[in-house]
């Protein structure tokens, strides 16, 4: 915190640039029958996978807009992959790289949110109840503090 109370973004700018990694998770619950119609690919608006893909990609991208103190990155990859865990329970990864001289937890974050939102927009015409749950960081890779990983990570 600034010495008057306000807000700074941190000055990265003595770091080296260094090969970064985050991977990101979200999960949402939803009904048996949403997922059924998910699967059986009934949903009015299309397919809900790609288009939250494309919705997670896109927000990585634009996480230095979103964030107010987030720096803008030069992201070398981004990849939002979906996958049932349970009845009713769609998880959501997300993998970012940049060769920079912070870190791109914000952008994986930021790519499981927004595509766990997306989500919820294409299901919410068949059921209110859709919850995103548990958004959280898996790993990350680079930097001064080096490799972390949650009990998550397998």
């Amino acid at each position: 915190m600034r010495d008057d109370g306000g807000v700074a973004m941190v000055d990265v700018g003595a770091k080296p640039a260094g090969e970064r990694l985050a991977h990101a998770r979200a999960t949402v619950r939803m009904l048996p029958e949403t997922e059924d119609a998910i699967r059986a690919a009934t949903l009015v608006k299309g397919d809900a996978f790609t288009l939250a893909q494309i919705a997670g990609i896109m927000a990585a991208k634009q996480t230095a807009n979103l964030i107010p103190l987030a720096h803008p990155l030069p992201l070398s990859h981004v990849e939002v992959t979906l996958r049932w865990t349970g009845r009713g329970l769609l998880q959501i990864d997300a993998v970012a790289r940049t060769t920079a001289q912070t870190g791109v937890e914000m952008e994986a974050m930021t790519a499981v949110s927004v595509a766990a939102l997306a989500m919820y927009d294409m299901l919410k015409s068949l059921e209110r109840t859709v919850a995103i749950e548990a958004i959280r960081l898996i790993e990350k890779r680079g930097g001064k503090s080096g490799t972390w990983r949650s009990a998550e990570s397998g």
